[in-house]
């Protein structure tokens, strides 16, 4: 069973439809029993609910005529009909259905503001998913940000152009699209490659062979760039999928929407794809107010955006979706957790990547298991996995349809080392709810040299100093430092004198001896600014190497990142407790968890 799309759905005060599944197992979406279709919004306004009365009056003669063009289908198939007469009947079914649900789409499109008519991928919440959502972000705090301690923020949505150059967004940020080459409507490249293969493979006339080749192809999917994909696509002359016009060389294609900020349009800016970078670049004043002291936790709850190439499946792939995300900072060299105790016994579903390259199934084990067996790489990944787990659960998900997958390496994102997704078991297939990643150290490291700021937590020396010349609690260490010649470096790059300044005052100590290397050796060394080289020699710049002595370590925190998108959560609590009363497919309803019930 399947519940109708969200989108409409919450405008009414009780679920508006669903989706009926058909007895041979695909979704039959012309028999939606529409709540507003009796009883229209009252706030619409006469005109419009005239408009829609008249909308249901010819969608109720469009049904009828699928429904007997149906009957015709099952007809001609009982009496072994020639393939021929089957084919024709078939086409004219198709035909119809089309049209209904065209119709339906425009009959839905009443439900949603002037203007946003005719754009995907934007949902409105109405009154009873407001009260859920409102309740399922209650829990969330009350599980996560109140009985972890973590330090609750409210960043801006509205994030400056150098911030996401920095993280990467704006140059990796991207997926490769196709044009129809005659309509000019966009896919998604490697969806649309998937979908043409997985239907190739099924099919009949396929043989052995070309079933194997394809299943590598799919295999290694993640892996290819616009060239293999390309490759791909001619091949096996794919075809845009609802016009069956020639498609475009796969491009790319940047996900974030992209706007300035202020009159003067100089300031250029992004909506934010992800709530995280607002937490790094607070970094500092949150450490602050935590008294310098790591591990702590960071959360956000909010609004993100990312510009989907192709939306679909209701709440699982829109344009603007609700986040809650948490940013745990560890100390690298000490990633245990002091409550891993308390989820050590948590049996939880995994798909690990050692499984999914060997063909295995996935299997249950207790978290604790997992990280002792190298699984799950440390405790407090294995915690907060454990975390997600129960939280799932408490607020009703099924068990039974909920596993946990780690990341291919081909699948991970450019700044995550190891990542884990809580993933829900739908009509669609296995949705990734939640995601349960360790960023490393690569945001704050991208920050700091993006900005010269030090973005390092300080940690007290435990171990006495090794030689007898120094206090305890002392050790030295090896600086490197270059001290640029601001005069000759302006002579020489001008404009550009600026960028490399700082770049320089940021070395790390790895790159400051390299650059020191350099100048010994060959009297000039390469300085890479933004990807562009420079050149500098010992007339403009100085290099000084030299030992200190230290009273604390300085690290830069690792980051474990659980991301939450409340909207495919609160989808898969929708078909989850989809219910149809056996003998009765008349009697439906949605049995949700107290912990998020709009009733409550």
């Amino acid at each position: 069973m399947k519940l109708a799309p969200a989108g409409h759905l919450g405008h009414h005060v009780r679920f508006a439809g669903v989706l009926i599944r058909s007895a041979s197992g695909s979704l039959d979406r012309f028999r939606l029993r529409a709540f507003h279709q009796e009883n229209p919004v009252r706030s619409f306004s006469s005109r419009k609910m005239v408009e829609m009365k008249d909308h249901n009056t010819v969608l109720a003669s469009m049904r009828s005529r699928v429904q007997e063009q149906g009957d015709i289908v099952r007809a001609l198939k009982s009496r072994n009909a020639p393939d021929s007469e089957l084919k024709i009947a078939l086409a004219e079914l198709k035909a119809r259905k089309k049209l209904l649900e065209e119709k339906w789409a425009v009959q839905a499109a009443f439900l949603r503001s002037a203007d946003q008519l005719g754009i995907q991928g934007l949902y409105d919440y109405g009154p009873m998913g407001c009260a859920m959502k409102a309740n399922l972000i209650a829990a969330w705090r009350q599980h996560f940000i109140l009985e972890d301690q973590l330090l609750e923020v409210d960043c801006s949505m509205l994030t400056p152009a150098p911030v996401l150059q920095a993280s990467g967004h704006v140059e990796r940020f991207t997926d490769l699209m196709v044009k129809d080459m005659k309509t000019g409507e966009c896919f998604r490249a490697d969806h649309l490659v998937k979908a043409n293969l997985e239907a190739k493979q099924k099919h009949k006339k396929t043989s052995e062979a070309e079933k194997q080749e394809i299943q590598k192809l799919l295999t290694q999917l993640d892996n290819f760039g616009s060239k293999e994909l390309d490759d791909i696509i001619r091949r096996y002359d794919m075809k845009a999928p609802t016009t069956n016009n020639e498609l475009s060389e796969p491009q790319e294609f940047n996900l974030m929407f992209s706007t300035v900020i202020g009159p003067t349009g100089q300031c250029k800016g992004y909506l934010r794809p992800e709530t995280a970078q607002g937490i790094f670049v607070n970094f500092q004043r949150l450490l602050q107010f935590n008294q310098g002291k790591i591990p702590f936790g960071a959360a956000q709850i909010g609004s993100a955006f990312r510009n989907e190439i192709s939306p679909r499946s209701g709440l699982i792939r829109v344009r603007e979706f609700a986040m809650a995300e948490i940013e745990y900072f560890v100390d690298p060299k000490n990633k245990q957790h002091p409550k891993f105790d308390r989820v050590h016994d948590v049996t939880m579903t995994l798909y690990s990547a050692c499984d999914q390259m060997d063909g295995n199934a996935f299997r249950k084990m207790t978290i604790g298991d997992a990280v002792k067996q190298g699984i799950v790489a440390n405790q407090t990944l294995g915690y907060f996995m454990a975390r997600i787990h129960q939280f799932l659960l408490l607020i009703g998900v099924d068990p039974n349809r909920l596993r946990f997958r780690q990341h291919l390496s081909n699948e991970m994102a450019h700044y995550a080392c190891d990542c884990w997704d809580a993933e829900c078991q739908t009509s669609y297939g296995w949705v990734e709810c939640v995601g349960c990643a360790d960023r490393s150290c690569f945001d704050l490291t991208q920050h700091a040299r993006a900005t010269g700021t030090r973005l390092v937590a300080e940690k007290q020396l435990t171990e006495p100093a090794s030689f007898a010349f120094c206090p305890q609690y002392t050790r030295l260490v090896r600086v490197c430092e270059c001290v640029p010649d601001k005069q000759a470096l302006g002579k020489t790059y001008r404009g550009a004198a600026r960028s490399l300044i700082e770049r320089l005052s940021a070395l790390t100590l790895d790159e400051a001896l390299q650059i020191k290397t350099d100048l010994d050796t060959d009297g000039e060394a390469v300085v890479l600014v933004d990807g562009k080289p420079f050149i500098v020699d010992n007339s403009m710049v100085k290099m000084k190497d030299y030992e200190s002595k230290v009273h604390v370590d300085e690290i830069v925190p690792n980051v474990i990142e659980p991301s939450f998108g409340l909207g495919r959560i609160l989808y898969a609590l929708f078909e989850h407790s989809f219910r149809v009363r056996e003998g009765d497919e008349q009697r439906t309803g949605c049995w949700t968890s107290g912990n998020i019930s709009s009733l409550m």
